[in-house]
């Protein structure tokens, strides 16, 4: 007799749970896998163990080692993904639906683990610059820094994503500096289960930066203060629910909602049968129509099309949908799996009959629906269902009534006013997709369709070589929608981070300024001394360690030389006559004359720690450089982040931002920019 595993919560370091209780069934025949545990969770410990044990080990690190470690924690779990596959299976998924979960969940690890070294410093303060002057003698400046909350983020995930949807989440928090309660929905919480033992067994984690849920949260939301955040994926009645608990807006804890919605694909009007736009069109709906089994926050639900083309795309998906198999991914020939248990069965069986009354059923159960794989016929497989209503702005239903599963209905319109109006009645939505080769109608369409819905993907021959599709959030763009799509944000690059980060104004002298960020502010103190900063190690060099270099008189024999060099003859610089006429009055030195000069000023040329020049930011000519003006420049040390990398030789190194002032005889400044170079470590 096989023994049902019982699953476990990670809480206070330890897990919890032998017996067991809520029994959870396989999606492919409904047999029973694994068992919740009954033993109730203390949410006290949880909170407790998350603010006096996960929190100090997480500030013991910066934000640089928080990314090295999220890249060494995706390595670890990507070398044991396919025990994740065989877990996965069980849910229904088929191998590509389950890449989606778990290399796509693991790759926003990687995503967030190089975004956060490229794009955070190495201490737990985020600049959000530049400093303004608030006083007319440079003694008084502001700013904005970004540092940890010192408290917990709860994330409650749905169960369509059991591991992207923890995943995403975990990382730009974990950057944050904020210790994880992570909660998956119960029907398929044995994934997450097996993903964070992964996650627990590696020992790359601090300790408490992750704990586990499984069940309810009980009176764990009730436990947190306004330094803590909630998220939230899932349906948008929950999340309506979970939003106004009395603890959460007593104390203002942030909470994220991103939920389900019925997001539209339109197809534009000056698409055709004949045009390849309109075979993209029928195959991205037929993809998220069968993708996940339809199981996506991001589905296609509503289908637009022009009038005059509703029995074409009809047509067209009708023989898509026909071709695909249905049943246990197991099976070589299958395309499209279960849903995710007989309870969600039940629940899109439900809604389906809702959609459909006064609607035509173009595709359906009807049409041959056979799953295949042994036991199937006790499996939670559902159809995939085409829907047509053919009068949108009249039926309220299309755009309430959200079928969780491979369910669409397709809507027509007379014109792209009515298409943009039909999109906008879903209340808000996660995504919508536009399929034009008109960038007359994307420029028309796309601003409106922006105002109700997060993300808009316009399609046509030349994005879809490379397009990822309409439902794959991706980490460096924002996820999340307004209105029934919950009015949050997911994602976005190190957006995402900032989320989980106390945003703060600070005023002071410049100098005080500098010190609380970590990075040089104009106007304050600097360090001078006999040894050229460029011949310090990375170690050695402090921020506000500064180099005044000596003066160089701009001759018109540079300009001419400069123009032969570079090839630009650009009047201001060579025609006298003309450049007495412009605003100027004279004839000026190039611009990026002036750059190389300014370099030949502080750059220190021998062999030393400084090893390349690998960029330039925020460059700025400000006042022109005529013949006869002499410069100089003011190299300054501005931001340090150390990388945690070595060379191929083994020698460490990291990257240091240098602020360049170049100004005049008048002191007036000329040029201002930032440098960025690697810089050799002594060690």
């Amino acid at each position: 007799m096989q023994t049902i595993s019982t699953l476990q919560s990670l809480i206070g370091g330890r897990w919890l749970g032998a017996e067991a209780s809520v029994p959870l069934h396989s999606a492919l025949n409904n047999s029973l896998i694994y068992h919740t545990h009954a033993e109730k969770i203390d949410f006290d410990e949880a909170v407790t163990y998350a603010r006096s044990t996960g929190v100090p080990a997480l500030m013991s690190l910066d934000f640089q080692k928080r990314a090295a470690c999220l890249k060494a924690l995706a390595l670890y779990l990507m070398e044991r993904k396919e025990e994740l596959y065989t877990i996965s299976h069980l849910t229904g998924a088929t191998r590509p639906d389950s890449w989606v979960d778990i290399e796509g969940g693991i790759g926003t690890l990687f995503a967030y683990a190089s975004m956060g070294s490229r794009e955070l410093p190495s201490s737990n303060v985020l600049h959000e610059g530049p400093a303004l002057a608030l006083g007319k003698n440079g003694g008084f400046a502001g700013t904005h820094i970004l540092v940890p909350r010192g408290g917990l983020a709860v994330h409650i995930n749905a169960f369509n994503f059991p591991i992207w949807g923890l995943l995403e989440k975990f990382a730009p928090s974990f950057l944050a500096a904020m210790p994880c309660i992570g909660k998956p929905a119960t029907a398929t919480s044995y994934l997450t289960e097996a993903v964070v033992r992964m996650m627990d067994d590696s020992g790359l984690l601090p300790k408490g930066a992750l704990q586990l849920v499984i069940g309810s949260t009980g009176d764990l939301l009730d436990r947190l203060t306004g330094a803590d955040v909630v998220t939230f994926t899932g349906s948008a009645d929950t999340a309506a629910k979970l939003r106004v608990n009395k603890n959460l807006i007593t104390h203002s804890v942030p909470f994220t909602a991103e939920a389900d919605s019925l997001n539209c694909a339109i197809l534009g009007p000056d698409v055709t049968p004949d045009d390849v736009e309109f075979d993209l069109f029928v195959k991205e709906v037929a993809r998220e129509m069968t993708g996940k089994a339809g199981q996506k926050c991001t589905a296609i639900r509503r289908i637009i099309v022009p009038k005059q083309h509703v029995e074409a795309v009809g047509e067209r998906l009708r023989e898509r949908l026909a071709k695909i198999v249905v049943g246990d991914p197991s099976v070589k020939e299958v395309r499209m799996g279960a849903l995710a248990s007989m309870d969600q069965h039940r629940d899109v069986s439900e809604r389906v009959e809702m959609l459909a009354r006064g609607n035509e059923i173009l595709f359906g159960a009807r049409d041959g629906f056979n799953p295949v794989g042994e036991g199937a016929a006790n499996g939670a497989f559902f159809s995939p269902t085409l829907l047509l209503c053919r009068d949108g702005m009249n039926n309220d239903a299309v755009h309430d009534i959200e079928a969780f599963g491979p369910v669409s209905t397709m809507m027509t319109y007379s014109d792209l006013d009515e298409a943009l109006a039909l999109a906008a009645r879903g209340k808000g939505s996660l995504v919508s997709t536009l399929v034009t080769k008109d960038t007359a109608i994307a420029a028309r369409a796309v601003p409106v369709a922006a105002a109700t819905h997060g993300r808009v993907l316009v399609l046509e021959r030349e994005a879809a070589v490379d397009s990822t599709g309409h439902g794959s959030p991706l980490p460096q763009l924002k996820h999340g929608g307004p209105g029934r799509a919950g009015g949050g944000e997911e994602l976005g690059g190190i957006r995402a981070v900032r989320h989980f980060l106390q945003r703060a104004a600070v005023q002071g002298s410049p100098t005080m300024l500098a010190a609380i960020t970590g990075e040089y502010v104009r106007g304050a103190a600097v360090r001078e001394e006999a040894l050229h900063p460029f011949r310090k190690y990375f170690e050695e060099l402090q921020m506000g360690d500064s180099l005044l270099t000596h003066r160089r008189t701009v001759s018109e024999a540079d300009i001419v030389n400069f123009g032969g060099i570079s090839g630009d003859y650009f009047y201001m610089h060579f025609d006298e006559i003309a450049a007495r006429d412009s605003q100027f009055g004279k004839r000026i030195a190039h611009g990026y004359f002036v750059l190389s000069a300014a370099a030949g000023l502080f750059v220190s040329p021998a062999p030393g720690p400084v090893l390349a020049n690998y960029g330039l930011d925020n460059l700025r000519f400000i006042t022109p450089v005529a013949i006869g003006d002499t410069i100089r420049a003011r190299l300054t040390c501005k931001r340090k982040v150390d990388r945690n990398r070595t060379d191929d030789k083994g020698v460490g190194q990291g990257v240091v931002a240098w602020d360049v002032q170049v100004t005049n005889q008048h002191d007036e400044l000329v040029a201002s920019y930032d440098i960025l170079t690697l810089v050799m470590k002594k060690g």
